[in-house]
């Protein structure tokens, strides 16, 4: 059988604020009013106290160590408490529910929440648990998580939660809504709701820090002679000048147009290159073509052709 060290799962040289811990956390998890009908817990909740009432106590506790009290505190002729603590921890249900408290007090199962942190000498008050966090996720499209958004967030429960994701949010990243985790124990303060947000990819924006890059598609004639065309950022479509003359692969800056600026950093830019679409090319365009480079010719291989 287990010495109440064993009960409480710590090593002998364990300090107060250890035996307090433990105790705490297997108490909580044994309570017979959070395991009905589960007598295994009610067993092992009788010992956990039982434990905790010996080696709470500093006395007692280097009494017991000593040999000198067995787990009721009365002095023990022979040299082997843990004999002592054994029928101690395993006798007559409610026996060590409350310090010095005998029989079989039924009552002792009602009311244990209001003093469960209330054992010993005096350790009431301060003995509180914070609830746990819960961790979940969330999906935003890349819009929402450049911009920023509200989202709400259904829980396993039935609990909705409404979530504000903030502008510049990355994948990835974790959202903390203190206090919508577990409840706290005893008068504790309440977890956490940890929320991991995925999101999701975007059909033409690549992010970069907090950059965007666009591949942006025009046709030869807006390549060739310069147009003004519509450019799509996070924010909604702005009008740009494609320059005359331009080639595919030409990059072109708009300053601030990427990810605005969010914590303390400023506004990404947004990269557009541009993609020149010939389209479907009939004899016309063809002859017009041909009439062109004759007229200017072009090598554009030249430079790979003198490197090999």
């Amino acid at each position: 059988m287990p010495t109440p060290y064993e009960t409480l799962g710590i090593k002998p040289d364990a300090t107060a604020a250890q035996i307090k811990s433990a105790y705490l956390k297997l108490a909580k998890k044994h309570h017979p009013d959070l395991n009905p009908g589960d007598k295994r817990a009610e067993e092992q909740f009788k010992a956990i106290s039982a434990a905790h009432d010996l080696l709470g106590d500093p006395e007692k506790r280097a009494r017991f160590d000593r040999g000198e009290i067995d787990a009721t505190g009365q002095a023990q002729a022979g040299p082997d408490p843990r004999r002592t603590y054994r029928s101690y921890a395993e006798g007559e249900q409610g026996a060590r529910y409350r310090g010095g408290m005998g029989g079989s007090d039924s009552a002792a199962f009602h009311d244990i929440f209001a003093d469960l942190f209330a054992r010993g000498a005096g350790q009431a008050q301060d003995q509180r648990m914070r609830g746990q966090d819960q961790r979940y996720q969330l999906s935003v499209s890349f819009v929402e998580a450049a911009l920023g958004a509200s989202r709400r967030l259904t829980l396993p429960d039935g609990r909705a939660l409404d979530v504000t994701i903030p502008a510049g949010l990355e994948d990835g990243q974790t959202l903390r809504l203190r206090g919508q985790g577990d409840a706290g124990w005893n008068g504790g303060a309440a977890g956490d709701a940890l929320i991991e947000v995925a999101v999701a990819p975007h059909p033409f924006f690549v992010r970069e820090g907090d950059d965007i890059h666009l591949d942006l598609p025009v046709t030869a004639s807006e390549a060739a002679s310069g147009a003004k065309v519509a450019v799509p950022t996070p924010a909604g479509p702005v009008s740009v000048s494609v320059p005359r003359g331009s080639d595919t692969g030409r990059q072109l800056r708009l300053r601030g147009r990427g990810i605005p600026a969010h914590a303390g950093r400023p506004a990404g830019d947004l990269y557009v290159t541009l993609k020149v679409v010939l389209g479907t090319a009939d004899q016309a365009l063809e002859d017009a073509l041909r009439a062109f480079y004759e007229r200017n010719p072009l090598d554009p291989r030249r430079q790979m052709s003198e490197a090999a």
